[in-house]
């Protein structure tokens, strides 16, 4: 499987579309990044393709509206919908779905911090 690399002007793409929130923590992963809140991913990026998490009706409407499945084509990553390309363009009518996605995460209880294993076992 192949992971795409996100470019700088992907990454600023991202970073715009954020909510200013101070509960906002920007993580890398796999090369790319992630957006959390409480410890949950609210919205990622995977290459090119900004992914946001969504409750069942605002994924619907999304998909609905030039939404696709976000992540590797082998494997999207579900509950997470991928914004249209052709939105990058237009952040306005990107930013209200980013932001629907950060109210629905930080509804959720927080995740856990998982615990670290000692070396050499138990």
């Amino acid at each position: 499987m192949q992971i795409p690399k996100a470019t700088e002007d992907d990454r600023a793409w991202f970073h715009a579309l954020l909510p200013d929130d101070g509960r906002v923590e920007v993580k890398p992963m796999f090369g790319n990044l992630g957006a959390f809140v409480a410890g949950n991913m609210f919205a990622g990026l995977f290459g090119a393709d900004v992914g946001v998490r969504l409750a069942d009706d605002d994924r619907e409407a999304l998909l609905a509206n030039g939404g696709g499945p976000f992540g590797p084509a082998e494997r999207p990553m579900g509950g997470y919908v991928a914004l249209p390309a052709a939105w990058r363009s237009d952040p306005g009518a990107a930013r209200p779905w980013v932001e629907r996605a950060f109210l629905h995460v930080a509804a959720m209880p927080p995740k856990a911090p998982k615990s670290r294993k000692r070396a050499g076992g138990a």
